[in-house]
């Protein structure tokens, strides 16, 4: 059997985070007719940064959360814990569909991770925060290029980058791979345990007063009159003033929100722990660095807490028909047995080493690459998705905004373009699902040439549409 098959073979389909004794346990379901203020939708980061901002602002708050499954068990449970402060993906695309605000959202995304840290230490949450950085690798010449002229503009406006050549890239961390690396060593950017996040914020605004009912879907959201909504839930329905949607990639019952993002799968896989000799051979655990690859197709990786190495991205990563959110997407052996023999393509020295875990999640991704918040019903229904990639930091400020929309001390944030503007639907099918995987496979292509552009990335770039994967 072949190396990266039988690393594979006595792998748990479960998300490396659940897999604690620390998980709580599920709440019960919605039995009746109930009433509120606010009610939420959705359990992961943003349903539950809402409540407890939303609680913060306003204590007296009568709220209600449903969740489909229970607390974590979406997007927010099954990330790979990256923790950082952009909230629209760059100057570049800042500039394109915000120009004039890049300034302003950095400032507001590093104020946001200041605070998202804060809020762990005020509450006593443990995510198992390492404040590492981030750390992006070259592996072919055109990326070292590429990364070297980020770090001499980075370095000459002032940011805190160190820049690691071949041999000491590798002295950080040993890949045969690796060619030069760029560690943005600054600021509040890291790693934590997302399903930690989750519960703990999940216990803090159960004391805080917010009454949650897990396993509880909601079939429709109707006006009632012109100030109330009705939810219709499994178990019974929801009357309240306000709504907020936090449901992200997965199904929402207003189209406008479902034709802004698309639900792309991504897959990752946890090593059991590394032996003394293995983390030797590799010298990770001496930096711990949050590592990506500079490339379209990126592999996302780091170290845990008891010294697994958990990994994700690459060309694995897929967008289904139609918008297929089913669990017949969630555990494809072709797309782990891939990132199995791009593991060992990095880490040769690791052979013989076994995946405890493989699991997979969904990144709800928008035509602007970053979150979409928006508000409906003369403002009594609200909703910020669509994080691309960005949600464990990111989720939090949607959920700011979220909340201001619903009249929970609304700030001139809510003025900005980033707010205001539209995002540009997603085109229809058959349509949506051809222009994303040939978008994909010109991506996997220009990774293979040195990361030159073909002519169909080039006009997505003019368009600004050319980071769809």
């Amino acid at each position: 059997m072949q190396q990266h098959i039988a690393a594979l073979k006595e792998s748990k389909y479960c998300p490396l985070w659940h897999d604690q004794d620390e998980r709580p346990d599920t709440l019960p379901p919605l039995s009746e007719d109930v009433s509120c203020e606010l009610l939420i939708v959705g359990g992961g980061f943003t349903g539950l940064w809402a409540a407890l901002q939303a609680k913060e602002r306003r204590p007296d708050a009568d709220i209600i959360l449903i969740e489909k499954t229970f607390v974590a068990d979406g997007a927010s449970g099954r990330n790979g814990g990256f923790l950082n402060a952009s909230l629209a993906h760059g100057e570049t695309n800042t500039d394109h569909h915000f120009p004039g605000e890049a300034d302003r959202l950095y400032e507001l995304g590093e104020r946001n991770i200041e605070e998202l840290l804060t809020t762990l230490e005020r509450y006593q949450i443990d995510a198992r925060y390492e404040r590492v950085g981030e750390t992006s690798v070259a592996t072919n010449q055109g990326s070292v290029a590429s990364l070297r002229a980020t770090y001499e503009s980075q370095k000459a406006g002032g940011e805190d980058v160190v820049w690691f050549d071949r041999d000491t890239m590798r002295a950080e961390v040993n890949s045969p791979t690796y060619l030069a690396g760029l560690w943005h060593r600054g600021g509040k950017n890291g790693i934590v345990d997302p399903a930690r996040l989750c519960w703990g914020l999940k216990r803090v605004i159960v004391e805080l007063g917010v009454c949650i009912f897990e396993n509880t879907a909601l079939n429709e959201v109707v006006p009632v009159g012109n100030k109330r909504m009705k939810a219709i839930c499994d178990g019974g329905v929801v009357d309240s003033d306000k709504i907020l949607m936090a449901t992200n990639g997965f199904h929402n019952s207003l189209r406008k929100v479902g034709r802004s993002i698309i639900p792309v799968w991504d897959y990752q896989l946890a090593t059991e722990p590394l032996t003394q000799s293995q983390l030797e051979s590799i010298g990770w655990h001496k930096s711990r660095h949050a590592l990506s690859n500079d490339a379209n197709m990126f592999h996302y990786y780091r170290m845990t807490r008891d010294n697994r190495i958990t990994w994700g991205g690459g060309g694995a990563v897929r967008y289904y028909y139609n918008r297929s959110t089913s669990q017949n997407c969630a555990d494809i052996p072709e797309r782990f047995e891939q990132l199995s023999r791009e593991f060992f393509d990095t880490f040769p020295q690791l052979k013989g080493i076994k995946f405890s875990h493989r699991w997979s999640g969904i990144i709800a991704t928008s035509t602007r690459f970053c979150m979409v918040p928006g508000v409906a019903y003369n403002g009594r229904v609200a909703w910020a998705v669509g994080y691309t990639g960005l949600g464990v930091g990111a989720s939090r400020f949607g959920a700011r905004i979220g909340i201001e929309l619903l009249g929970y001390q609304p700030s001139d944030i809510l003025d900005m373009q980033f707010v205001k503007k539209k995002a540009l639907p997603w085109m229809p099918e058959p349509m949506r699902w051809i222009g994303v995987r040939l978008t994909q496979l010109a991506l996997v292509k220009a990774d293979a040439n040195n990361g030159k552009r073909g002519l169909w990335l080039k006009l997505l770039d003019r368009l600004n549409l050319g980071f769809t994967c």
